[in-house]
């Protein structure tokens, strides 16, 4: 599995958003300037990154299924 290319990506994919996630939750626990002008567009942020890695991991479970 770690020689191939698509599961990388999705592991990197996955990744991504838990980082984003992980920055969402801390800068909602903490407050503040900062989470009153960032916390939507750290959502969208996390949605965009989820779509993209639900399409990717359907993508590789596809592809497998089919012998590629």
């Amino acid at each position: 599995m770690l020689n191939d290319p698509l599961f990388i990506l999705v592991v990197i994919a996955v990744l991504i958003v838990l980082a984003i996630l992980l920055v969402g939750v801390g800068t909602f626990g903490k407050g503040g300037e900062f989470n009153r002008k960032y916390a939507n567009k750290i959502m969208r942020y996390r949605i965009g990154a989820q779509f993209v890695a639900v399409l990717l991991i359907l993508l590789y479970v596809f592809l497998r299924r089919q012998g590629g």
